[in-house]
Parts: C-alpha cells; sequence; structure tokens
C-alpha cells in the first residue's frame, strides 16, 4: 500500500464512523437517555450544535452511549478558543477514543462582532489545532461555498452544511471531490398535511437563517429569489429545506442527499417533544 493508498483508507474509515445517518440538535437537546435510545435505534452520529464555548454536553452524551459518533455542529471560532478547545477535545479523546469529532465554523456576521475575514480567520483557528495536535481526520467545517468546502477537504475529514437542499450536495461533492466526508443537515416534520407541516418548519427556517447573509447567499447562489426569501419563504423553498410527510416520505427525501453524493445526512426532526419516537419512525422506513 502507498502512502497515499494509507491516507485514503484512514480517512475512509473515519468516514464510515458517522454511518449514513445521524440526528441533528440543539446543545442540551437530547436526554442521556434518549441518546442511548438513538443509539439503539442503529443512527451513526449524534450532532449537538449551538455555538457551545465548552464541550461538557458532548461529554454527557458519551458517557450515556457506547460506539455512536458524536459531532459538534458547531463550535463557534469567534466565542472557543482554539487552545482550550484543543485541550477539551483531548480529554475527550483519551476518555472516549475515537468517538469525538470536533465540528467547528465561523458563524455569522449579524450574530458577531468580531466576525472578519472568515475564511482567514478559520484558517488561523485550524493552525492552533495542529499546533495541539489535534488530528485533521477529526475536524469538520461548516461550509456552504465553494471556498470554504475546499478548505475543509484539504484541512478536515470534510464538511457539514447546515440548511441547505440536495441540490446543493451535488455540488458540493462536485467541490469536495471523492474521499472527503459529506455531511448536511435537513430538517424534518412528520405531517402529512402540507400547511400544518410548514407552520411548523417555516418559523425556524426564517428566524434567523433567512436574515442571515452567508445562508441566503447559499440560497441565491442554488438559484432560490428574493422572492422566496421574503416574508418567512416562499412554500417551495420551506419544503426544499424542510422535509415533510409521512416516515416513508420524509426518508426518501432526506436520503435525496445521499443520492446527491453525501456520504450522511445529520436529521433534525422539528416541533416534536418526543423527537426519538419520530427519528425511530425514519430510520424504520427504508
Amino acid at each position: 500500500m502507498t502512502p497515499a493508498d494509507k491516507i485514503a483508507a484512514e480517512k475512509a474509515d473515519h468516514i464510515a464512523r458517522f454511518g449514513t445517518h445521524g440526528t441533528w440538535g440543539w446543545f442540551g437537546r437530547f436526554s442521556p437517555e434518549e441518546a442511548r435510545q438513538i443509539e439503539e435505534l442503529g443512527y451513526g452520529t449524534i450532532w449537538l450544535g449551538g455555538s457551545p464555548k465548552h464541550l461538557e454536553p458532548i461529554r454527557t452524551v458519551l458517557e450515556a452511549t457506547e460506539n455512536i459518533t458524536v459531532a459538534t455542529g458547531i463550535v463557534n471560532i469567534w466565542n472557543t478558543d482554539a487552545a482550550a478547545i484543543a485541550e477539551q477535545w483531548h480529554e475527550l479523546e483519551n476518555d472516549f477514543p475515537g468517538r469525538f469529532y470536533l465540528g467547528i465554523g465561523a458563524g455569522h456576521p449579524e450574530a458577531t462582532a468580531e466576525y472578519t475575514k472568515p475564511y482567514e480567520a478559520v484558517v488561523a483557528y485550524l493552525d492552533a489545532l495542529d499546533a495541539k495536535d489535534v488530528p485533521v481526520n477529526r475536524r469538520l467545517l461548516a461550509a456552504l461555498g465553494p471556498k470554504m468546502l475546499r478548505l475543509s477537504a484539504d484541512r478536515a475529514l470534510g464538511a457539514h452544511p447546515y440548511l441547505t437542499p440536495p441540490e446543493h450536495t451535488n455540488i458540493a461533492r462536485e467541490t469536495l471531490g471523492e474521499g472527503v466526508l459529506l455531511a448536511p443537515e435537513h430538517k424534518v416534520v412528520l405531517d402529512t398535511d402540507a400547511a400544518a407541516a410548514r407552520a411548523v418548519g417555516r418559523p425556524p427556517v426564517d428566524t434567523p437563517y433567512l436574515h442571515l447573509r452567508n445562508y441566503t447567499s447559499n440560497l441565491k447562489r442554488l438559484g432560490w429569489t428574493d422572492a422566496d426569501i421574503a416574508d418567512g419563504g416562499s412554500d417551495e423553498l420551506i419544503d426544499a429545506l424542510v422535509a415533510h410527510g409521512d416516515a416513508a416520505s420524509v426518508r426518501n427525501q432526506v436520503d435525496a442527499h445521499l443520492a446527491a453524493g453525501a456520504d450522511h445526512v445529520a436529521i433534525q426532526v422539528l416541533g416534536s417533544e418526543a423527537p426519538v419516537e419520530q427519528l425511530a419512525e425514519i430510520i424504520r422506513a427504508a
């Protein structure tokens, strides 16, 4: 095996650890019992989002489970010191070897006063992680546009796009090339009444994402218009970003990311106080 073949094989092994399906929730979203249930259902990864300043909720999920991968989606580079987060990564790696992957990103200019030159800032953050020996294959980047996608291929295991339809996944795969993790998030509402499902899905899409420049710019690159984005989002846009219907229909919609080139899709259940029950329906609807 050549050195290049060995590197590719190691990366493929890391990608396989995510499985084809995961679930996405805000930090603290899943109780220890729910985390155990998600693992028992066969999901490969639990994603925890919300720009945390520390990784204690990650430890709680890791302690509650045995083998499932856990990843951040994402740690915000502006509010978390790279050296401190690297130290926490090493602590988790020591206690739960091979299970935690560090997703980082630059967040949104509207939400961060320090936001400037995000690409350069992410590069500097990665340099700091390098200096603290956080392996390239154990980190991911929030990436939407081509420049950040290419960086995620060069300096990380891959990319974790958020709020993207399968059309973006197709473009992202072309940009990343093969052998790089592509793990988009997709929101779902289990409801066969389209109007009722949109009533659940529209508010968390509109606020804040349809008012954040990086997301709206990405949607426009995909052909969506100002009219689609205005007033809470057109029905067509909401349907593209929030899968709805019965479990089989929702499963088909999220699996469109896999058909478009994703390795993994992170499912975020909306509008339910019992997300595990709906995750069970979706995963069993193969």
